[in-house]
């Protein structure tokens, strides 16, 4: 390994490999990790001093985690931007995946030697997007972890199922979608019932992992996080009693969150119903730009009860001002989400939480109205 002579060795790489994802070619990316792990700082303390496996490991750790993580990052905004298709973004996600398995193999013969122990690395039931996940898992396995890296969508009994059997530490859950919490919640329950240890992480769980803490999980920030969590306490603890979810979540007494998520269905019917009459430009809309309006309102509904679900009323306003940026990259106006809200509220009125969660979105959506035509001189 030889050390950059400028203060972050991987600043030309990231780009480089940047530019591959949004060509989709795999050979050139992973060319570029490859080369990139022969050529970079290890960036730890006293890492020339340490045996040549533990340098490889850790240029390893950080190929993952400042070369491929960022690069797979940007792909997600460019996503969101529109500069990249739905297509594009699983083309890219797919080589970032490959890139990563260059990295477990380069990194193979460092892994000798006895495990610190064994966990279990999931996502939570319903969640697709398993990059973060398989990030943490190699980071663990660097770190000298034996890990059982269960992938995307775990339903939770084949999750405690598992983790039992094997008799593994902990269990990490990974999330990237906030509609998942209450899935997630069920699979912290349950893994802790059976007494193994939860740690959760990715942006579902909110600022801070605040959702995590909630449903008393501990919250892993990044996979270096999860680490240093793990590496505090690695026994396996004793089983705990089973609870409900009100018992960490004793908001949930109202109903508002089960009424919503129940009446789904029907919420979504008049909504269209009624933006259709609030926002006239729909009555163009073809087939394709019809199906992806129910879409849209059928997520502001999931994010509604979700938003319940956790008593947080800035998890939906993110959400809302998320999708005005959405649509407005795709040059839909904003504005067509107010209508949607509107219906929410009017429907949902005497549901206080409710209320107060639609109102607070509405506030912070804020966009200019639509220009209007100007008198011609004369």
């Amino acid at each position: 390994m030889t050390a950059a002579n400028d203060t972050d060795s991987l600043t030309e790489p990231r780009d480089q490999l940047w530019e591959a994802l949004g060509d989709g070619d795999e050979t050139r990316a992973v060319a570029i990790v490859r080369r990139a792990l022969a050529t970079a700082d290890p960036r730890q303390p006293n890492a020339v001093d340490r045996p040549p496996a533990e340098q490889l490991s850790a240029v390893g750790e950080r190929i993952l985690l400042e070369l491929i993580a960022p690069a797979q990052e940007r792909v997600g905004m460019a996503w969101a931007a529109n500069d990249l298709t739905v297509a594009q973004e699983h083309v890219a996600t797919a080589i970032s995946e490959r890139c990563i398995a260059a990295i477990v193999d380069a990194t193979a013969p460092a892994l000798t030697g006895s495990f610190v122990g064994r966990v279990l690395v999931a996502c939570v039931d319903g969640e697709w997007h398993a990059l973060p996940a398989r990030l943490v898992s190699e980071v663990l396995r660097l770190r000298g972890w034996r890990v059982d890296y269960l992938g995307a969508q775990v339903p939770t009994e084949h999750l405690v199922v598992h983790a039992d059997r094997t008799r593994a530490q902990a269990v990490l859950l990974s999330s990237s979608i906030p509609t998942h919490l209450p899935d997630a919640h069920n699979a912290i329950i349950s893994c802790q019932g059976a007494g193994i240890r939860v740690l959760a992480g990715g942006a579902a769980f909110g600022p801070q992992g605040r959702h995590a803490r909630l449903m008393q999980a501990e919250w892993a920030r990044d996979a270096p996080g999860a680490a240093t969590l793990l590496a505090r306490n690695p026994t396996r603890p004793g089983a705990r009693t089973a609870r409900l979810p009100d018992v960490d979540l004793p908001h949930l007494a109202d109903q508002e969150y089960t009424m919503v998520r129940r009446s789904k269905r029907q919420l979504v019917k008049q909504t269209l119903a009624d933006v259709a009459t609030g926002f006239p430009d729909m009555g163009r809309y073809n087939e394709y730009q019809l199906e992806r309006t129910v879409e849209d309102i059928e997520y502001i509904v999931s994010y509604l009860a979700t938003a319940l679900y956790v008593d947080d009323p800035d998890l939906f306003a993110r959400f809302i001002t998320w999708a005005a940026d959405i649509l407005a990259a795709r040059d839909v106006p904003p504005r067509c989400l107010l209508p949607a809200l509107n219906s929410l509220l009017s429907q949902l009125k005497d549901f206080p939480r409710v209320v107060g969660i639609l109102t607070a979105a509405r506030n912070r959506l804020v966009y200019p109205p639509p220009a209007q035509p100007t008198a011609s001189p004369g």
